[in-house]
């Protein structure tokens, strides 16, 4: 597994910030209306989302005084890449496999 693909997946591994990206999955929204109706506070939240920016889970814009937060696919692109090599792995497996079964049945 690359560091970074660790790293999304360690981002991923709490509750909180996966709640926070579930809030973002529909639009960029605000700290302060990620924020509500958490159960933590809003600096927790700043630093769940520091985290989840550096995995590159999400992405943040200056509007005003306030920042921004949106969804960033390159943290999930990265995820799916390493979830993809084992499907790779899985059907190579099951190929070998049905090609071992096949060369019994053609010896019978």
């Amino acid at each position: 597994m690359t560091a970074y693909a660790e790293q999304v997946l360690d981002a991923l591994g709490d509750p909180t910030r996966r709640a926070v990206l579930k809030r973002l999955r529909g639009r960029a929204r605000s700290v302060t209306d990620i924020a509500a109706g958490l159960e933590v506070s809003r600096p927790a939240v700043s630093q769940h989302l520091k985290i989840l920016k550096a995995a590159r889970l999400v992405t943040d814009r200056a509007e005003g005084t306030r920042r921004v937060y949106a969804l960033d696919t390159r943290g999930l692109e990265a995820v799916r890449r390493w979830l993809d090599g084992f499907w790779d792995e899985t059907l190579a497996a099951f190929k070998e496999a049905a090609e071992r079964e096949a060369a019994k049945e053609r010896k019978t």
